[in-house]
Formats: C-alpha cells, structure tokens, sequence
C-alpha cells in the first residue's frame, strides 16, 4: 500500500511545524520571552503616549520603555546582567522624568526572573537592589505634587506598594527555583536507581556465571580428563601388543588401526580439555575475556615479570632447562601458574616484599616455585577468592599437583608440579632480573 505524494508533503510540513513550535514553546526557547517583551513593548507605548500628551516627550519615552523591556529576551540566560541593564534605564527614568511608566512592570519580571532562573547571590541582590529601586521611585514621584506634610506618608504608601509586587515576584521565582532543584534530585536519584538495579543485575549475572563454572568443571572438565587417562591406557597397550611377537596379520592391521584411533582421542580430548578451561576461566570472571587472546607460555616470563617491577615490587626469575618443546597445555598451565602468584603477591604481600620464580625442567616434571617474603593475606581476609583454586584445577588435569601456603621463615610459597611426559636434561637459563 502507497501513499500519495500530496499526503507524505502534507505530514512532512505538519512534522516540522511540530518540531520548530515545539523548540521555540519549550521552557529553554525564545517565543515566550518575545511574547513577554511585545506585550510589554505595547503597553509602555500606550502608556508613553499617554504621558507624552501630557508635556513629555514622546520619543524619549519610548526610549525608555525600549530600553527597559528589551533586554528582557535575555532573562532567562542572563538574569544578572538583565537586572544590571533594567535598573540603569530605571535610574534614568528617575533622572529624567518625575511620574511612572507602564514599562516600569519590567521590574518585577526582572525579579521574578532573577529568583527562578539566578543563583542564590544574583537573586538576592537584584531583590535588594529592587527593594531600594521602590523608595528612590516613591521619592521621586512623590516629590514633585506632594505638600510637605503629605510627603513622607505618600513615600511610604508607594514605596510599600511597589515593595510588595516585587517580594511577591521574588517569592514567585524563589518557589520555581526550588522546584527545579527538587526535580533535578528527584532525577538524580532515579539515575542513581538505575545504575543500582544495573549492578544488582551485573551481580545476580555474575554469580550464575559462576555457578555455571563450577557445573561445566565438575561435569565436564573432570569427564575429559578420564577420557584423557583411559585413552593413554588404552593406547599404551595397543603398542604393547604391537611389540609383542607377531600373531595373525589381520589382529595387527586391527591393533595398527585402534593405536591410531587411540592416539586421535587422546589428542581431541586434551585439545577439548584446554578450550574447557579456557571456557570457565571466562565464567567465573567477567574480566576474564582475556582468556581467548593469543595463548602464552614461559617464553613470556620476562614480559610479566617487568609488569611487576614496574609496580614496584623486585622479581628475580630463574628459567632452568629446556622449556621451549612444552606441551602448549604444560606451558600454558606453567605460565598461570606463575602469573597467578604474582598477581596474589601483588595484592597480599605488601610494599616491601620480594619475589622468586624459579623454573626446572627436569625429565619427567616441570617445577615452578614463586616464593616471597611478604605479609601474606591479611588475617580479615575473606578467602573467598579463586585464584589458588583455578591454578589447581588447572594443573590437576594435566595429572599435577599445586602447593600454595605460608612459609616457615614468613612470606608465602606457590609450588606446582606438572607432568611433561618426556625426558630433557636440564642446562641452565636466566632471564633478566638477578639470582639470589
């Protein structure tokens, strides 16, 4: 279904006529100070007409009544400087002339204006100023008809009676005022709400990613882990029973065949294995997305290690052997190993501590060892942390064995033991940072 060309012009004109009275209606637009200040413009022109029939000069009264309601299209923006320029055409008035204006109603819109739109200091020194403005304005137009004796009460009947149109007016802005404040804290208070009820939320998402952590480990990681084992089991006597003295052709074509297989299991489970850790180390922390980047290894020892320097706290690291031919699995689970207990060391041990990470190499295992001689955990610690846990569970899958623990001599000591699978010597490499 189309519409006609005539019809979407038609709604197109009623749009933007919507939007420009919309934008000029509003509290911040420019129609209502131009209807302000042509309703004013009218009724001083009459009212300087009607003075000038009586002697005045009509085009200096008209000077005045411009020079007193114009500056009013700027009283919302710039209540202060308004007032200023209100009060020198008043002071005018009062020099030049000796009777009131119709325009003299700019005042208690200045007012007005000043308290609602005004800090505290600009509405009360234009209230004061206007207050003053009431007196001299009774002084002067009263001296010119009033007897001596009539004088001072005439003065004071007028000075009262302007006084009051401009406290009223001040009274007005002041309530407008209060009421903006009101709503702007009735909003920040309902932003403030929001981001509430947002963490609440990012909290309640935090925890089910938590326990969704712990369900995959549990059933998942744990699982791959056996299937791991009965795979090297079962390939292990596949090759048993290939080195044994040859049989039938057909069972060794057989046996051939399963030792492959056996060897493709192995290989899928442990690839399975380390995406499955990769998985719940992004479940149990949200910041933990740096999981999928670019895998590291003890090739990047030094990089750390200078992060951690460069927080002021000495590393000492000791890399001996030939650690370059890991398993990416063994070196991955060596280098959180290592990184773990420096980011513990980082918050636990304290401005003076030192550090140790001591790498070896050795035939059948690979020994880390990150000591340090810090404080520790502080005793109100809450222990609720899983940083200890995750280097566990990421080493016991690989058939490891993680200590973490107070030190006898003080500071605190992470020892893991992580099977390699092959056999090495060991020559002996240092990165930067000094032996002890």
């Amino acid at each position: 279904m189309t519409s006609r060309p005539g019809t979407d012009l038609r709604h197109q004109l009623a749009a933007s006529w919507r939007d420009l009275t919309g934008g000029a209606l509003r509290a911040d637009g420019w129609l209502p100070d131009v209807v302000v200040v042509g309703v004013l413009l009218l009724w001083g022109s009459v009212g300087a007409a009607v003075v000038g029939t009586g002697g005045g000069s009509v085009p200096g009264l008209m000077l005045l009544t411009l020079l007193q309601t114009v500056p009013l299209l700027w009283r919302r923006r710039r209540p202060g400087p308004v007032a200023a320029a209100v009060a020198g055409a008043c002071l005018l008035q009062v020099l030049t002339l000796d009777s009131p204006l119709a325009s003299n109603i700019a005042v208690p819109v200045v007012v007005y204006s000043a308290a609602a739109f005004g800090d505290r200091r600009t509405s009360r020194t234009v209230l004061w100023t206007a207050l003053a403005g009431a007196v001299v304005a009774g002084v002067d137009w009263s001296w010119a008809w009033a007897g001596a004796g009539q004088l001072l009460l005439s003065v004071a009947f007028q000075a009262t009676f302007m006084a009051a149109f401009v406290a009223v007016a001040w009274v007005l802005g002041d309530v407008v005022r209060r009421r903006k404040a009101v709503a702007a804290r009735l909003e920040a208070q309902d932003r403030a709400l929001a981001r509430d009820q947002t963490q609440r939320a990012q909290l309640a998402a935090q925890g089910e990613r938590a326990s969704i952590a712990r369900e995959m480990h549990d059933v998942v990681a744990h699982s791959l882990a056996v299937v791991v084992v009965q795979a090297d089991g079962g390939l292990y006597a596949a090759r048993q029973a290939l080195d044994a003295p040859p049989a039938i052709g057909a069972d060794r074509a057989a046996l051939a065949r399963a030792t492959a297989t056996l060897e493709t299991l192995a290989h899928t489970a442990r690839e399975s294995l380390a995406e499955t850790r990769k998985l719940v180390g992004v479940l149990r922390d949200e910041g933990a997305g740096a999981e999928y980047s670019p895998l590291q290894g003890l090739a990047y020892l030094e990089e750390l290690s200078a992060r951690v320097r460069d927080s002021g706290v000495p590393v000492d690291v000791v890399v001996r052997g030939d650690v370059d031919d890991l398993p990416r699995e063994v070196d991955l689970a060596a280098y959180r190993v290592v990184q773990e207990s420096l980011t513990n060391v980082l918050k636990h041990a304290g401005p003076d501590a030192h550090v140790d990470v001591d790498v070896l190499r050795t035939p059948a295992v690979l020994l880390v060892r990150v000591t340090d001689d810090g404080a520790g955990p502080a005793a109100d610690a809450d222990g609720e942390g899983n940083g200890v846990l995750g280097m566990a569970e990421r080493v016991e899958v690989l058939g490891g064995t993680v200590h973490a623990g107070p030190r006898p001599r003080g500071g605190w000591e992470v020892v893991a033991s992580i099977p390699t699978g092959d056999g090495h010597g060991i020559p002996s490499r240092s990165t930067p940072g000094g032996d002890r």
